[in-house]
């Protein structure tokens, strides 16, 4: 990596530990001047500067060039000798500015009190850390903010993973509230994914955000580093439009788009989304589900071979056919096509909190089986698991047992739809990468495969994606579709509703709490409605 200026052979050799424990990537001298210069030429005039993180001050020192009516400059940094080499620096500089700088921990500083004495307009830049919440967690770092549901997740979300975090999102929310009813500029290099969180959130809670604006920058060039990132850049003082342009690069004068924040969501682009948006609504029939979260992939994902299974450990495994089902992960969805599924996984509930007992009674030999393994159980460290029974799963229910699905990988980057059909007998489950609509019928499904392919659904979709985000497809966004809405736009709404119907009866027979049921109760209830076909399938299915 490129680090400013001369580095000592102490600062050399913390650069991995920093790499890895701070975030740290240091900026190029010419990419700080470049994006400084930007920053002056769209008329900002500080009067104060800060950089909470100056590593070896290539912000501040440009900062301190570009804008030299400026009367107060504050750098923090944890490192003392990036520090040490900073004040160097400076003792060749000429400015009027009264500089302070001092070496701190980030979340250690009362940042409320200093930040209020300084002289507005105010400039906060630089390049907080490129590292995540739960990176910092398995290096058992003391670098973090304190523990919060800052995000304001709910319920499930809020102690999966989606409650993890980059650490300059948290900070830039910092800057944020330093900068509530005040003037002034926030300019910094992140990720783009976290530039736009940091926007929906100034959009959400109504910051007087006067404008945006996200350059584009190779990271591979300039950090090593393969993620999209940018030079990121906020005015505050008076709320403005709640729209971005984004440039391909510092040097563009033209945006490439813009994206906003429309009906409480970022948009990627805003023009076709405002031709679409009246497919958007909650849907009364389909709600996308996630598939089945189990975090033990050695043990419950085997591989067929002939009559027995091997599992990730490479041990053959013989065990009762029960509660093996056939399994698609996110490359046999994504890829397109027929593709079968290549694995087989042990389910081990029917819905969430199930008793798992029973399968010693039922299936002694599985019980054994995921006993012998109870240590990698144990190892799963996400709190969802805490005060479960044993070997328990997630993202299971009636839903998961759909004899059809439509599903749809979160990884790939495109909108490609499959059908996926019951195997052997058995219906197939998805992993956690991917989402879909369980369906109770072929015909069903096909159906939702005809909606969906549709040039309206694309349309729709692509107006809010980003694609160059690791998971650009989430349930999130796929349910903010209405398929009943779309229907209605193809002139399918009468197969819409009789669909609705069937798939309705079809999920009233199967709800957690008929799960636990004798079969010859289920067989009863199956022969007492309509579609006889159907229901001695999933009675033959449920058979066991």
């Amino acid at each position: 990596m490129d680090f400013s200026g001369c580095v000592s052979r102490s600062m050399a050799r913390e650069k991995e530990k920093n790499a890895c424990e701070f975030g740290d990537f240091q900026t190029p001298e010419i990419l700080a001047s470049e994006a400084i210069a930007t920053v002056r030429s769209l008329g900002a005039a500080p009067k104060s500067i800060i950089e909470p993180t100056c590593g070896l001050g290539s912000f501040l020192l440009a900062a301190i060039r570009a804008f030299p009516k400026a009367v107060q400059v504050l750098g923090v940094e944890i490192n003392k000798a990036y520090l040490d080499h900073v004040r160097k620096r400076l003792a060749v500089e000429s400015t009027d500015a009264n500089v302070i700088l001092k070496q701190a921990d980030f979340f250690s500083v009362d940042w409320a009190q200093m930040v209020r004495k300084l002289p507005d307009p105010v400039l906060i830049l630089g390049n907080p850390p490129w590292v995540t919440s739960s990176a910092l967690g398995a290096l058992d770092s003391s670098n973090l903010p304190e523990k919060s549901n800052f995000q304001g997740r709910r319920g499930f979300d809020a102690i999966t993973g989606k409650s993890n975090f980059d650490i300059s999102e948290w900070m830039l929310l910092q800057y944020l509230e330093w900068l509530k009813g005040r003037h002034g500029y926030i300019a910094v290099l992140c990720k783009t994914t976290v530039a736009r969180k940091v926007l929906a959130h100034a959009w959400k809670h109504s910051n007087k955000l006067t404008s945006a604006r996200i350059y584009l920058i190779d990271a591979l060039k300039y950090f090593g580093a393969s993620v999209e990132s940018c030079f990121f850049l906020m005015y505050l003082g008076s709320p403005g439009p709640q729209e971005c342009d984004v440039f391909d690069s510092l040097g563009h004068l033209q945006p490439r788009r813009r994206l906003g924040f429309r009906d409480g969501t970022m948009i990627s682009n805003i023009d076709a989304y405002e031709r679409w948006r009246h497919l958007r609504g909650a849907d009364p029939a389909y709600v996308w589900r996630s598939g089945i979260k189990h975090d033990c992939v050695k043990v419950l994902e085997l591989d067929r071979e002939d009559a027995t299974f091997r599992n990730g450990y490479g041990q053959l495994v013989t065990i009762e056919d029960d509660h093996i089902y056939p399994l698609y992960k996110s490359s046999d969805v994504g890829n397109g096509g027929e593709r079968m599924h290549r694995k087989c996984l042990v389910v081990t509930q029917r819905f969430v909190g199930e008793d798992t007992s029973h399968i010693k009674r039922q299936t002694p030999r599985t019980w054994r089986y995921l006993s012998a393994h109870e240590a990698e159980f144990s190892k799963r460290k996400s709190s969802i698991y805490k005060d479960r029974p044993r070997f328990s799963i997630f993202g299971i229910g009636d839903y998961a047992f759909s004899p059809w699905k439509v599903a749809i990988s979160g990884f790939y980057k495109k909108l490609n739809f499959k059908r996926i059909g019951p195997f052997r007998g058995r219906p197939a489950m998805v992993d956690d990468t991917v989402y879909f609509l369980p369906c109770w019928s072929e015909s069903e499904a096909d159906f939702l495969i005809g909606v969906l392919a549709s040039k309206p659904v694309e349309g729709f979709f692509s107006s809010m994606i980003f694609w160059r985000d690791k998971r650009p497809i989430t349930a999130e966004l796929l349910r903010r579709l209405s398929i009943k809405n779309v229907s209605i736009q193809l002139g399918r709404e009468s197969e819409y509703l009789a669909f609705a119907s069937q798939a309705n009866k079809a999920r009233a027979l199967v709800g957690p709490e008929q799960l636990t049921l004798g079969i010859a109760e289920r067989r009863a209830e199956y022969q007492a409605v309509p579609n006889t076909a159907l229901n001695r399938a999933r009675v033959k299915r449920r058979a066991v």
